[in-house]
């Protein structure tokens, strides 16, 4: 891997690099300078024939960092094919760079084109009778040109210059990464030549694991350009709310009552939001309506303009780039109510300030958000997170005396000022993928050899981990009569099967993730989005959706839509819940950290300072500075101050020995058992500890991705196993420290 160094006298030569009218466009444009990744990532482009990384936080022009050199680099091709291939995970950042880009395009004479299901039809049938220029895809829309018109992928991708990356880190966890890894492996493969990669992606904890997702079969030459831009002046606060002990639903609608910690919340994001672009970050689904909802009923009541509007992926594209509008146009107040669908780098201009709901569990989650706010120079960054805390009754857990999302939010503060970020973890949705992508090549090429399909699924990569013996054994379930996937001629030729030519022709298959059925909810011949299909409905139900609330009056059961209108009342529909994201080991160490330190930090509202306070001498008062076992009446917590993953191994390797265990962030709970008890099995563990092998035996939940349930499970438990050997490995050192941190108390 090489790094790029500063250029420092270098602009000059940039500039004069870059094809004449894009220069006249820089004049035209009014940049005083080019930025400093800029700058670096042209001279990367155009200085070589290799791969190149761009890493830089939100708003720092990655976009113009790739796309300057890039088309300056295709600018006079003649030949026929698209020339450059920009990448994206979401539609609307499409249609965003689409935007951005087409002017200048247009300057150098260069088409653009849309090629997502949403995108213009007639401009796409254009560009397969004459394909040239930049094609702006998603990785699902890839998929479909691959099996439907492999011809036409061959004509309109078979000569490629460059394939451009967008939003990298979020490529780099989950199987849509995977997914995308293997397809730009199939492209290889389709046009005979490898195509220059080029990565835009937020900061990266591990560039090298960056480099080597881009090109893995010689990481080393990938050049990295890291931005230096100075990060703006941070302002920021945590406050924190208390909800009733007795609270039934904290992430409900705003019911008659006794308040609950959401509506003291909704009151101060309302007092000091309004009359400016605001982002506040809510999490899930549920919550960014309950939060949005309150937020309109207090506009209502004090009789001003709603300025506040909820974004998340069931509403409609309408109504979400109505939002995205409003924010970049600038010209009335607005604040966005998100999950993460404004997390990307949609450009939606600069926000004045940044909240967020909830104690952070990602470091570069937070960096990425936080970089919506401060993006003009002189302008401070303003982030404010708002914790939630439960009263603590009598009869209160120990652990709820600590504070923990209180001494979360300040750690994680800690981590961004330390400019630390997650690196990317160990995937466990490989077998998911490589059956998708068999299915899909052997569609493509109308059947294949077993190494043929092994090599183009599963070479150099992150699907390299599953190994031939696998794959031998998955085409063998796959072809079990059960599930009918394949079938093999007398030459050995792999071909789809009964089941799989069906699987295969939907167009859900498409995509890697799960996509379910839904209604759709239709208001005056508008559409607001969809809800799950599990949500019970009928004439006369109430709904609460966009931030409104809304009374069911038709229901077309065969085209699962549901006729809506305005009501008083209403309720949030259930949404299919995510897993939290697990919580790396540096951010619980640190979380420790904040428990032993004294400081006061002066972000803390008063009732946050109190938390933390009354947390630290609770610390103190149980002796946890050197103890890892708290008795918590019957039960007894672990605390490791490790992350998610290593307590779900430590969790599992106590389940083998007979106990009832739930992993927390910060170590392990162990159900109606005795701290002596613990201590006398984590003795064990240190001593003789118990096979990988055996605790995947204790994993329920292997069947998370869309394609598991056609995977043998022998072949889940073993994958789930080598996605987990390092933290196998540090089991019996964990269960030592606990152990003589348990004999020093």
């Amino acid at each position: 891997m090489t790094t790029w160094p500063p250029s420092g006298s270098e602009v000059l030569t940039s500039f004069d690099r870059l094809h004449p009218e894009i220069r006249r466009w820089i004049w035209e444009q009014k940049w005083e300078e080019l930025r400093d990744v800029q700058d670096r990532a042209i001279s990367a482009v155009l200085g070589s024939d290799g791969d190149v990384l761009i890493a830089a936080a939100t708003a720092a022009g990655k976009t113009e960092a790739a796309f300057l050199p890039v088309l300056t680099a295709v600018a006079d091709r003649t030949e026929r094919g698209f020339s450059v291939l920009y990448v994206s995970p979401l539609k609307a950042l499409i249609n965003d760079q689409f935007r951005r880009l087409d002017q200048l395009c247009e300057r150098l004479e260069i088409e653009t084109v849309r090629w997502h299901g949403d995108a213009p039809q007639s401009a796409k049938d254009r560009a397969r009778r004459n394909p040239r220029g930049a094609i702006l895809i998603t990785p699902e829309s890839i998929e479909a040109m691959l099996i439907r018109r492999p011809g036409d992928a061959v004509k309109m991708l078979g000569a490629l210059d460059f394939i451009v990356i967008d939003e990298l880190h979020a490529f780099m966890k989950g199987p849509r990464g995977l997914h995308l890894a293997s397809l730009l492996r199939r492209l290889d493969a389709l046009t005979g030549k490898r195509a220059r990669r080029v990565g835009l992606s937020a900061t990266i904890g591990d560039l090298n694991k960056a480099a080597a997702w881009m090109n893995p079969e010689h990481p080393e030459t990938v050049r990295i350009v890291e931005s230096a831009s100075d990060a703006p002046e941070l302002r920021l606060q945590i406050r924190a709310y208390s909800d009733p002990v007795d609270a039934d639903d904290t992430d409900g609608l705003e019911v008659d009552g006794k308040p609950i910690a959401l509506d003291y919340i909704a009151d101060h994001i309302f007092q000091n939001l309004r009359g400016s672009n605001n982002l506040v970050f809510a999490g899930s689904r549920r919550r960014v309506e309950a939060v949005a909802d309150r937020l309109r009923t207090r506009s209502e009541k004090a009789e001003v303009p709603n300025e506040f509007f909820p974004h998340h992926g069931s509403l409609s594209k309408e109504l979400r780039e109505e939002l995205e509008g409003r924010l970049k146009k600038a010209d009335l107040p607005t604040t966005g109510v998100a999950t993460t669908t404004l997390e990307l780098g949609i450009d939606i201009g600069s926000v004045t300030s940044v909240a967020q709901i909830g104690a952070p569990r990602s470091i570069a989650s937070l960096r990425q958000r936080l970089g919506r706010s401060g993006r003009r120079r002189g302008v401070p960054a303003v982030l404010r997170i708002y914790v939630r805390e439960r009263n603590l009754g009598l009869d209160a857990d120990p652990l709820d005396r600590l504070r923990l999302e209180v001494v979360r939010a300040v750690a994680s503060v800690r981590l961004l000022v330390e400019k630390f970020v997650e690196p990317p973890v160990a995937e466990t949705a490989i077998a998911t993928v490589v059956l998708h992508q068999s299915l899909s090549l052997i569609t493509q090429l109308g059947g294949s050899r077993a190494d043929r399909l092994y090599a183009m699924t599963c070479g150099a990569g992150p699907l390299s981990a599953f190994t031939k013996s696998d794959y031998a054994g998955l085409l063998r379930a796959m072809a079990s009569p059960e599930l009918a996937l394949l079938e093999q001629a007398p030459d050995g030729t792999i071909m789809l099967g009964e089941q799989g030519e069906r699987l295969t022709s939907g167009r859900d298959f498409y995509a890697i993730f799960a996509t379910d059925q839904e209604w759709t909810l239709v208001a005056g011949g508008h559409t607001l989005g969809t809800i799950p299909i599990s949500n019970p409905v009928g004439v006369g139900g109430i709904v609460s959706f966009a931030g409104q609330r809304w009374k069911i009056t038709a229901v077309d059961d065969l085209a699962k839509v549901l006729e809506v209108a305005r009501h008083a009342s209403g309720k949030i529909p259930k949404f299919d819940s995510l897993a939290n994201e697990p919580v790396h080991d540096r951010l619980a160490a640190t979380m420790k950290s904040v428990l032993l330190s004294g400081d006061a930090p002066p972000y803390l509202d008063a009732q946050a300072a109190e938390y933390l306070f009354s947390a630290r001498e609770t610390f103190q008062q149980l002796g946890l500075e050197e103890a890892n076992l708290l008795p918590a009446g019957r039960h007894t917590h672990v605390l490791t101050w490790t992350g998610s993953e290593m307590n779900s191994v430590l969790a599992f390797a106590l389940s083998a020995a007979g106990l009832d265990c739930e992993a927390l962030d910060i170590g392990v709970t162990v159900l109606d058992t005795a701290p002596e008890t613990v201590a006398g099995l984590l003795a064990q563990i240190a001593d003789d500890p118990p096979p990988i092998e055996d605790l995947a035996e204790f994993v329920e939940s292997l069947r998370t991705e869309k394609f598991d349930e056609l995977v043998p499970e022998p072949m889940l438990r073993r994958l789930w196993v080598n996605a987990r050997r390092s933290e196998a490995r540090a089991l019996p050192d964990l269960a030592r420290r606990l152990m003589m941190a348990w004999r020093g108390a």
